[in-house]
């Protein structure tokens, strides 16, 4: 018998595929790998003192003038999250919430220069795990994964459809 396992970051020998009738199944895939995914990245942000979630919105935030609300919907938390999250940033100085230079009732999340900084050291580990994880690909299929994935995200699956029981959104 051919052994077709792989070794894990962690040493453990993991199965090349996955278990019928898992292998089919796109909700089990992506929440798997992202599940992996957010975990080694989390790991390996542990001693930056910043999460991938809050390197997420900071890194978002950098990007334009956003309220909280439009941060999450962007970012795709649920709002009890995103303000923990925000608290959390705001208690160690990386982000402040501002009151918007276009609408005087609303109030947009600054980053500071900390949170700057924070957000470019995040960057170089995040980085290095991205290249290390799709390393795990062929080179010719890493683009074409990357291309497809960003087109179920931005394209069918970019906005949840309505539900009697909806899931909440943590990453």
């Amino acid at each position: 018998m051919v052994d077709t396992s792989v070794r894990s970051a962690a040493g453990a020998n993991l199965p090349t595929s996955a278990p019928e009738p898992l292998a089919s199944d796109l909700c089990w895939l992506l929440a798997r790998a992202s599940h992996a995914l957010m975990t080694e990245l989390t790991a390996a942000l542990e001693g930056s003192g910043i999460s991938p979630r809050e390197h997420s919105v900071l890194a978002t935030a950098l990007t334009g003038d956003f309220t909280q609300t439009e941060l999450a919907r962007v970012v795709g938390l649920d709002k009890t999250t995103m303000v923990v999250t925000v608290d959390e940033l705001e208690a160690a100085g990386l982000a402040e919430r501002r009151q918007s230079s276009t609408d005087r009732r609303a109030r947009v999340i600054a980053v500071t220069d900390a949170g700057v900084q924070k957000v470019k050291e995040a960057e170089e580990v995040l980085d290095r795990v991205r290249d290390e994880v799709l390393a795990t690909l062929p080179e010719s299929d890493r683009t074409v994964f990357l291309r497809a994935l960003g087109q179920l995200v931005c394209g069918r699956l970019a906005e949840p459809v309505p539900c009697a029981h909806p899931v909440r959104r943590r990453a």
